[in-house]
Formats: structure tokens, C-alpha cells, sequence
């Protein structure tokens, strides 16, 4: 059995680590760039625009937590402190051991912040270093670049290992509360973040949000069931059968990933072969996939609870290509890639099997994103 940390490996050079989150960091604008197209072509609605955009500041936010935290990696900074470990094979992100430290660091940043010199302390503190013994200050900078990373961890607004359902409203259809619920997860098998929205009718005598015994109940259902394992017609039944007052109409899910880059990662495939032969330059050198999947309810069917009463329950509408290809437990599935203009030349040149339904999103040099 093939160990999966076997693939996990630290970035122990100082400017590879920094290319990295710089390399990251960006994406993740490029991806809003993509949101917004799918939006202008009536892809997705503006509020789960905005939902996905959330999602993915939150990334950037913890990427820049995690940059400031190994900002010396590599340096003499008379403190053993790691490296940044990323999944070099499944996923090309931080494995997610590296976001559980990183809410540990948070419970206590406070405490440490309160024990260290203030940012203006630590700079004259340099100056002083460099002017009077003529040394880099390393180990005082490294002192900053801590600071720097407890501060941005009680700024908040981070993408966490579990990140708990959220509600919005939606309006009302047939006299029934309509809400869509968010939530998402940094699957821990894969090392991706993987976001969930499910929009549900709401029956109960209480809204939703307010209900201070069923919500709490759907946020631990959400989170207990955020397994990327998981089919979604798994997941949309389980809550079906859970709770009788609530009606999941549709759930779709964006895993995010893998990130494909010559310079970082080990991954096989067509993929890394257009890498490898587009020779692109320092910060063109990667490419994005993500998954949507979709489960839409198709009709309706009342089952009998107790003598007197009856409950309904949602018939999901599954793949018609279900019988042609292994069930996947959604009625759509659908990929997509992003990545530079030049990966994405060679792409087309080889045109491999598998990549003719993938929809390419290609980012122009200066920064503009196309769909082919």
C-alpha cells in the first residue's frame, strides 16, 4: 500500500518558498477573474459568485499566513522552525497538517503577540544591528516575520480544515422559505480545498437560521458529511432522511485542484508533460484544475411517517451517461483548467485524450482571462 506522505516534502529553499506562495497568491486572483466570467455568461448567479469569492480571499488570507510563517526559511535564524510541507503528488497544496497548526497557532496568538516587540521596535532594532555591527539581521527578522504571521491570524477571515455552514436567504416559493447553505472543508486525504452550497426549502415552524435547535444539528450534519469520498446523492439523501422539514433541491460541490507546476510537484499525466515541454517562464510554469459536480432534485415522493402523517422526499435526477460510465452520484459533472497562454499552446498542440470536454480558461500575459 502506497504511503501518501511519501509525497508530501518541504520547500527548504528560501526563494522556492517565496516563488511559491507568490505563485499561489496569484491563482487565486486569477480564479475571481474566472468566477466572473462564468457569471457574465449566466453560469452562475452573482451571490454564488460572491460565495466562491469569499472562499477563495480566505485562501489567499491563509497563504499569506503561511508565507509570513516561513518567510526565512532556509536562513540561519538560530531557531529550528521547518519548512512549509506541500503534497507534491495529489494535490500541489500545503498537506493539511499545515492548516491544523495553523488554528493551534491561532487559539494562542494573542499570548504570543503580548510577548513580543512591536513591529516599529523590531525594525529600529534592525537598523540599529545593521549600522552598529554591520550584520544582517536574521534573527530579528525572522522575529518580525512571526509577528507579522500571529498578527494575520487574528485578523481572521482564514480558510480552516472545517469551515461551518452558513445560511442565506433566498426568498420564498410557494409559500416555503428558501435558503442556500455553505460550507466547505480542506479535504485531508487529497490535501484540496473543497467547497459545498446545497439550496433547501425550509417547512419548520422556525426559519433556519434562527432555529436554535435544527441549525446547530445541520451545521455538525454538514460538516460530519463534508467527506470528499462521498457521493453527492449520498450526502443529499442522508439529509434528506435526517430532516423532514428540510428539502435539499440542489447540491453541487467545486473541489479545487490540483495545482500542476514543473518546478513543485510530481504528478503524472498529460499535464505535466505540457509543463515540462512549454519551458514557461517563473510564474507561467503551472496549471489549475477544478471539479464542479451537481445533484439536482427531479420530483418529489411522500413516504409514510408514523399512523397519520407522511413526509416528502426528493428522487434525484442522476447522470442519463450513468449506464456508459461508473455512477459518480451527480446528474452533471464538469472540469475545468486554467493555466497560462503558453502550457495552454502546447495543450492544444497535443490535444491528449480526455482533455476535449475540459473547459479551458487561459490567462493572457497581461492578466485578463479567456474561455476556449
Amino acid at each position: 500500500m502506497t504511503d501518501p506522505a511519501a509525497d508530501h516534502y518541504g520547500l527548504t529553499d528560501t526563494f522556492a518558498s517565496r516563488r511559491y506562495f507568490a505563485k499561489f497568491q496569484g491563482i487565486m486572483q486569477h480564479m475571481l477573474r474566472v468566477a466572473g466570467v462564468m457569471e457574465a455568461e449566466g453560469q452562475m448567479s452573482r451571490d454564488e459568485v460572491n460565495i466562491l469569492t469569499r472562499y477563495a480571499v480566505s485562501l489567499t488570507h491563509t497563504f499569506q499566513a503561511l508565507s509570513w510563517k516561513y518567510l526565512l526559511v532556509g536562513r540561519e535564524t538560530g531557531r529550528f522552525f521547518g519548512s512549509l510541507s506541500i503534497d507534491g503528488r495529489d494535490s500541489g497544496f500545503p498537506i493539511a497538517e499545515e492548516l491544523m497548526t495553523m488554528a493551534n497557532d491561532a487559539q494562542q496568538a494573542q499570548v504570543h503577540l503580548s510577548a513580543m516587540p512591536s513591529v516599529d521596535v523590531h525594525k529600529d532594532q534592525m537598523v540599529q544591528t545593521i549600522l552598529s555591527d554591520g550584520k544582517i539581521p536574521t534573527k530579528l527578522q525572522f522575529s518580525l516575520s512571526q509577528r507579522l504571521y500571529y498578527e494575520e491570524l487574528l485578523k481572521g477571515e482564514l480558510f480552516w480544515i472545517r469551515n461551518d455552514a452558513q445560511a442565506e436567504w433566498m426568498g420564498e416559493t410557494k409559500g416555503r422559505r428558501m435558503y442556500r447553505v455553505h460550507w466547505a472543508t480542506y479535504d485531508s486525504q487529497v490535501n484540496l480545498p473543497v467547497i459545498y452550497m446545497m439550496e433547501l426549502e425550509d417547512t419548520g415552524r422556525e426559519a433556519l437560521p434562527r432555529d436554535t435547535r435544527r441549525w446547530p444539528e445541520v451545521q455538525a450534519h454538514l460538516s460530519a458529511q463534508a467527506l470528499g469520498g462521498l457521493k453527492l446523492v449520498t450526502i443529499a439523501r442522508g439529509f434528506d432522511e435526517d430532516f423532514d422539514d428540510l428539502h435539499p433541491k440542489r447540491l453541487r460541490r467545486f473541489h479545487l485542484g490540483p495545482m500542476y507546476s514543473h518546478a513543485y510537484t510530481r504528478q503524472t499525466g498529460p499535464l505535466r508533460d505540457v509543463l515540462a515541454e512549454a519551458k514557461a517562464p517563473e510564474g507561467q510554469d503551472w496549471a489549475m484544475v477544478w471539479t464542479e459536480e451537481e445533484l439536482i432534485s427531479d420530483r418529489v415522493i411522500e413516504e409514510k411517517a408514523g399512523w397519520f402523517s407522511t413526509v416528502e422526499r426528493q428522487i434525484f435526477a442522476l447522470d442519463p451517461m450513468g449506464e456508459q460510465l461508473p455512477d459518480m452520484g451527480s446528474t452533471r459533472t464538469e472540469r475545468s483548467i486554467i493555466l497560462p497562454q503558453r502550457p495552454y499552446q502546447v495543450l492544444e498542440e497535443h490535444n491528449p485524450p480526455g482533455f476535449a470536454g475540459v473547459r479551458k480558461f487561459v490567462v493572457s500575459g497581461a492578466g485578463r482571462v479567456l474561455q476556449y
